[in-house]
């Protein structure tokens, strides 16, 4: 683990205060897919290269394109609309505010409505894609342009071009915030656009609808709402199948989002049927796949004993020996943060990881984890051990055995004198419970402070829940 990696367990949470609650992860902006995207064509065709040859130079040619995008010559008109889309696309720091203030964007807005004119539309939709493609405030610019109603109107469109800008347009403006994403919604756009799935689509296009169901899917302040995850939940069940890897990441991302808000989200993927198809993903050959998977199925076993079951059933624990030795860090400290989940109250769950700790080796990769240098992957590895030796009853021995032949005592024992009080605390305990009988002599400068009272800062009765992480 390097130290880069700053966001390992510290940003964990509870969620609730009820009994069993477990630690949750916080998406990490590393994480997510582009929220915002701008169209930037790869290279242009010779004949649009000429189109604009009368708008060269930033200067001169914000006037000229204001005064031309509004010319009855429809060829001059769309010349000047396309040289704006251009300015938008080309440059690396595109000059949207500038754009903005000259007050082209009532004149986009209104080339939107000339169905007699689909290049136009094309064009115009295209700049506009841009400019929602920056900060909040030119995407908000955008939106009090009025140009949602017209983009979900261009959804019907005939010409497959417009319909998709379209679809990139209002994908941009549902990415800016939950405030934005509701606005499109409550104006009707998940129904025409789930429509679009479907086999004649080609490949990007169905890529850029994917992306925007992401958008409709993230943010949980507030979540979106249920009549909507109801709706897109089918798609998902659909879209898990493709083979495009693109497409694939991300559904597997939207499922990651929807499980991150909250129990009865949670319960509305499960009954979605979704879950024994994302489970096999998490031994998929491509690690942004392995990423989305383990983060869904991980949201999901913070929730209800019920549904971690729901999880455990689909053989989940199998994958977890692979996941502990990838050679990816991320997915190591994501899979350690499952296990201690599925450690934490729910006995079906430990039983099992008693049995793949002792069938499937998985204890020599969670102990290896101890020797990071980020104490929160720590303090979690070791409430782990500590609670599938608890689950392990009358056989705890074989599992301390095992810690022990692949050189996860001597590390415990080492963590003992870490400067952590947590850390140190808790190395002393599973020490003293399940190893001092003969592996270790006693030794008083290993037993933690106690408390004023006298009594060592042990609660017995929390075994079986995961610690509060204030960080």
């Amino acid at each position: 683990f390097s130290s880069g990696m700053l966001d390992i367990l510290q940003k964990m949470k509870k969620f609730g205060k009820e009994k069993n609650a477990r630690p949750r992860f916080t998406v990490n902006k590393r994480d997510e897919h582009l929220l915002k995207k701008r169209n930037v064509p790869q290279e242009e065709s010779l004949e649009d290269s000429d189109v604009d040859s009368d708008f060269k130079g930033q200067n001169v040619t914000l006037d000229a394109i204001l005064q031309n995008a509004t010319s009855d010559n429809a060829v001059i008109q769309l010349s000047a609309v396309q040289a704006a889309r251009k300015l938008l696309s080309s440059d690396r720091n595109p000059p949207i505010d500038d754009l903005i203030k000259s007050g082209i964007l009532p004149i986009l807005v209104k080339c939107l409505e000339r169905d007699d004119n689909p290049s136009l539309q094309f064009e115009a939709a295209w700049a506009l894609t841009n400019i929602a493609s920056g900060t909040s405030a030119q995407t908000q610019a955008v939106v009090k342009s009025n140009a949602v109603p017209l983009f979900l109107r261009l959804l019907h469109s005939p010409h497959q071009n417009v319909c998709e800008q379209a679809v990139w347009a209002l994908g941009n403006i549902i990415g800016d915030g939950p405030q934005c994403r509701d606005y499109v919604i409550s104006l009707g756009v998940v129904k025409p656009l789930l429509s679009f799935i479907n086999p004649s689509i080609p490949i990007t296009f169905l890529r850029n609808v994917t992306w925007v169901i992401v958008n409709l899917c993230r943010n949980k302040d507030p979540p979106p709402p249920m009549e909507t995850v109801q709706e897109i939940l089918p798609a998902l069940c659909v879209l898990i199948y493709h083979t495009d890897i693109n497409i694939l990441v991300d559904t597997v991302w939207a499922l990651s989002y929807l499980t991150d808000g909250g129990n009865e989200q949670i319960q509305m993927v499960i009954d979605s049927g979704v879950v024994p198809f994302l489970v096999p993903l998490l031994s998929h050959q491509e690690v942004k796949v392995q990423t989305a998977a383990l983060r869904a199925v991980g949201n999901i076993v913070t929730g209800t004993d019920e549904q971690t079951q729901v999880v455990l059933n689909c053989d989940v624990l199998s994958h977890f020996p692979n996941l502990l030795t990838h050679p990816k860090e991320k997915i190591n400290k994501e899979a350690v943060w499952f296990l201690s989940n599925i450690t934490a109250g729910n006995q079906q769950g430990g039983k099992k990881l008693k049995i793949l700790s002792m069938e499937q080796n998985v204890i020599p990769p969670f102990c290896n984890l101890l020797s990071v240098k980020d104490s929160q992957v720590v303090q979690v590895v070791l409430d782990g051990l500590k609670n599938i030796l608890i689950m392990a009853g009358d056989e705890a021995s074989t599992i301390a055995e095992i810690i022990e032949e692949c050189g996860g005592l001597e590390k415990i024992e080492n963590l003992q004198q870490h400067e952590n009080e947590d850390i140190y605390k808790l190395a002393f305990e599973i020490i003293d419970q399940y190893f001092s009988g003969d592996d270790i002599d006693e030794d008083p400068s290993l037993i933690p402070e106690t408390t004023q009272g006298g009594t060592f800062n042990f609660d017995p009765a929390s075994n079986m829940q995961t610690k509060e992480f204030n960080f």
